[in-house]
């Protein structure tokens, strides 16, 4: 855009530019003398501020600098954000006339203006910057007072449970005061009745130790009879014993004579046993026979029966047909049974009876 501008033109905004600056230079000589020092402290930070911001830019520093650098422009402009409205009117006629003053020696050197280019991005970037600072301070703000109620209210809370553990802790002294003095009666109490449950335990052993004694001597006695009887009874059972075993032997004797008797009892048994089952089949085989004969004549008699009962239906049967026959020849007068011829008037007279009847 520079290389367009003519020589002209470049001459007229030059002019415009040098009655700017003499305007704002007019404008410094007549402002009050209250604010003078304060504006001159600020040109002063301000040179100080620009020239680090070169410096920064051409020679970059380490990130340390930088930083200590970026927190001194953070403490001037803190100081700029509320100053009196001439000091503020101050600072902007010396800003505007510093930045006019290097565009003039730019135009007239080169004929460009990226020196109020970079004012003004510089200038943007400030006010971003103290933007930020503003709006983070704000929030700081706005949290330290959050964080002042609540720690108003834990304060608050606080006491309150140190006034609750204090009465808590009286209570529980009162308690323990309470309960050491029923411990102590407690424990009076303990040693008195432990004297005299062991008092009362001496005397029940020593009768216990009494009845003991007069139940072992008994005992002894007891024992002492048990063992007499003891030897009374196998006295008893040995001669029992004795007697036993010579039972035993008459019975084995006994025994012996018995199966030798029995044994002979059974051999006759044995061949009678064999007699008499020859003789029960010579019986099975004439009973068998018999039986045959039996069943035969049994056939026999059923056969004649038979016949019998068929001759006397056959029988039966003709006399049926003979009185059948002589019937119909009676009823049909056939044969010897047939009827004769009557004279006329005896068959008129017939005739009319039968009407009349």
């Amino acid at each position: 855009m520079a290389a367009q501008w003519s020589t002209v033109e470049r001459l007229r905004v030059i002019s415009v530019l040098q009655d700017c600056e003499d305007q704002l230079a007019v404008l410094g000589h007549i402002r009050p003398k209250t604010c003078v020092g304060h504006l001159e402290m600020q040109e002063q930070r301000n040179g100080v501020t620009q020239q680090n911001q070169t410096e920064e830019a051409g020679l970059a520093k380490s990130k340390k600098e930088m930083r200590s650098q970026r927190e001194s422009n953070v403490i001037s402009e803190n100081k700029e954000l509320s100053p009196e409205p001439l000091a503020q009117v101050e600072y902007d006629r010396n800003f505007v006339a510093q930045v006019i003053t290097n565009l003039l020696k730019e135009l007239r050197e080169t004929g460009t203006f990226h020196s109020l280019l970079s004012t003004i991005e510089e200038e943007k970037k400030r006010k971003a910057r103290i933007r930020d600072f503003i709006l983070s301070e704000e929030e700081g703000r706005r949290r330290t007072k959050v964080l002042q109620r609540q720690l108003l209210d834990i304060r608050k809370e606080k006491v309150l449970e140190l006034q609750r553990r204090d009465e808590m802790i009286a209570h529980l002294k009162d308690q323990l005061q309470e309960t050491k003095a029923k411990t102590d009666l407690e424990m009076k109490y303990v040693a008195k009745s432990s004297e005299l449950q062991v008092y009362q335990e001496q005397k029940l052993n020593s009768m216990k130790e009494k009845e003991l004694e007069a139940e072992i001597k008994r005992l002894h006695e007891m024992l002492e009879e048990e063992r007499l009887s003891h030897i009374e009874l196998e006295r008893f059972l040995k001669e029992d014993q004795l007697a036993l075993e010579e039972k035993l032997e008459m019975w084995m004797e006994r025994y012996e004579k018995d199966m030798e008797d029995k044994q002979h009892e059974l051999n006759t048994l044995k061949n009678n046993r064999a007699s008499n089952l020859a003789r029960l089949q010579e019986l099975a085989k004439k009973y068998r026979e018999s039986e045959q004969v039996v069943i035969a004549d049994r056939v026999e008699k059923e056969n004649l029966r038979r016949e019998r009962e068929k001759e006397e239906m056959e029988w039966a049967s003709a006399i049926k047909l003979q009185s059948w026959w002589r019937g119909t020849m009676v009823r049909q007068g056939l044969g010897p049974f047939k009827k004769g011829k009557k004279p006329k008037a005896k068959e008129g007279k017939k005739g009319k009876k039968k009407k009349k009847k």
